[in-house]
């Protein structure tokens, strides 16, 4: 395969610009070798012209945001989307339930700074309710239980913040002991059903870095319509994976649906995505890059939803429940989601990820049990309709959101780092105190974007937009958006 040719190396630019129809047909595997092979001689002449300033990986928040950041600077730019649709994990459903149904993210963090809430116009914005609602067995909670409860979760939030650094950086060592009843629930409320994983497999440093997150709100037509919103306009192609990209000296990219020369690339897929090898990098990506990545591995996340129409169980809108748990075969009820009839029941951390794995079936029966045994059995007769999401299986996200294992946490700067200053990786894992949420990735995205352009003499020194200052507020959780 003459790939001189082909890149229209040594070529003029009007060959140069055949090279998107004309490298349709070559596979993957001949794409990187030829290419790299070109790229690594500097005996071989390469058109200085290139076909789009900055290629975008990915339409879920990051990309979206870099997009942006790069139309708002009058620069082109190719935003690919594997999937069918924009959003990545956030993303709303209104057909399933006749409701908006946000299928991951759904809670809003810090609104007051949140940048996507600044650009929310025309959507419903509103508070989270104060407080859970907590129960014991088929009962409420008594009060003396309920200050039990209140007094071991200011406890273990002390635990976390309390000092500089925690004593050690295993975050189910840094809790308490002695929490008694309420030892369970607690480590399920900061691990699995905050950061989808169990506090033995999170860093305590990288946990306590979400004191921030101290106020949420919801969407009431749902945070991925939100999202979407701010996608409208954006070129996007939908169904076209990026499955290899060339960098170093120069770049190139490859899809099945043809190939680009861009100055630059932002590549904002998941943690999991990246160290799945979905996407091949020629040379590869370093070893620091990739054991970064891997020490940011996804947890997971899911929820089952279920139609109670009636609200026979008598809780308010966006009621968030937790049980007194004994071990880990637990869940969270988010009731009547935004006023409507919708139930969020949330599964996470190893046990959510075992039951997914076996199916919604599975997962359907769990939570109408789950709920049967909190409240009346006579409610899994009263549930319509039900959905499981199953995010560990979506292919290109394969899980629910970041978290930095035990001694971990700097891997987030690590990826944060450009490579050979035409490529950037983005998205929530890089964000060191928003990790795990929209806004976190969003900011990501748009840091990577100012990044490229300062690359590509787009943007000048001191042009970048700042975020907002974070507003303080009353705590509530620590997040899964």
């Amino acid at each position: 395969m003459k790939f001189a040719a082909l890149f229209g190396f040594g070529q003029s630019a009007a060959s140069s610009r055949k090279l998107s129809d004309s490298m349709s047909s070559i596979s993957r595997r001949s794409f990187l070798v030829g290419s790299g092979a070109l790229f690594a001689s500097p005996a071989v002449a390469v058109a200085q012209s290139a076909e789009v300033d900055v290629l975008i990986v990915g339409a879920g928040a990051a990309g979206i945001a870099a997009a942006r950041r790069v139309a708002a600077a009058n620069r082109s730019f190719r935003l690919y989307e594997a999937s069918n649709r924009v959003g990545g994990r956030c993303v709303t459903d209104s057909k399933i339930f006749g409701v908006p149904f946000d299928l991951g993210a759904h809670w809003i963090h810090n609104p007051d700074s949140n940048p996507l809430r600044r650009l929310a116009s025309g959507f419903d914005i509103y508070p989270a309710p104060a407080g859970q609602t907590v129960r014991v067995g088929p009962r409420k909670a008594r009060d003396s239980e309920l200050e039990n409860f209140l007094a071991a979760q200011v406890r273990a939030h002390r635990a976390f913040t309390d000092t500089a650094k925690p004593k050690t950086e295993v975050a189910a060592a840094a809790l308490p002991r002695d929490l008694a009843e309420w030892q369970a629930t607690i480590e399920f409320m900061l691990g699995p059903f905050a950061v989808g994983k169990e506090l033995k497999d999170v860093s305590a440093a990288d946990l306590a870095r979400t004191a921030e997150r101290e106020s949420y709100a919801f969407c009431r037509q749902g945070y991925g319509a939100l999202l979407a919103k701010l996608a409208a306009g954006l070129p996007v192609q939908l169904e076209t994976p990026v499955d290899a990209i060339v960098w170093g000296n120069k770049l190139a990219v490859h899809t099945p649906k043809g190939n680009i020369i861009p100055r630059a690339v932002i590549v904002t897929v998941s943690t999991n995505v990246l160290t799945s090898e979905k996407i091949e990098f020629f040379p590869r990506l370093p070893k620091r890059q990739l054991d970064a990545a891997a020490k940011l591995s996804l947890g997971s996340f899911d929820h089952i939803a279920l139609d109670i129409p009636g609200n026979p169980l008598g809780l308010q809108r966006d009621d968030l429940v937790f049980e007194q748990v004994l071990g880990p075969r637990t869940a969270a009820l988010l009731a009547n989601v935004s006023g409507t009839s919708l139930h969020l029941v949330e599964v996470a951390g190893d046990f959510g990820r075992e039951l997914s794995a076996q199916g919604q079936p599975a997962m359907i029966d769990f939570a109408s049990e789950w709920l049967a045994s909190l409240f009346e059995s006579s409610v899994k007769k009263k549930i319509k309709r039900s959905y499981a999401t199953r995010w560990n299986e979506e292919p290109w996200v394969l899980g629910a959101m970041s978290a930095a294992s035990p001694n971990e946490s700097d891997a987030r700067r690590i990826l944060m780092e450009p490579l050979d200053g035409r490529l950037w990786l983005a998205g929530e894992a890089l964000h060191e105190t928003q990790w795990g949420t929209v806004a976190g990735a969003w900011e990501s995205g748009t840091r990577a974007a100012e990044a490229a352009l300062r690359r590509i003499g787009a943007l000048k020194e001191g042009d970048e937009k700042r975020p907002a200052r974070r507003e303080r507020g009353p705590r509530r959780r620590s997040g899964d958006d």
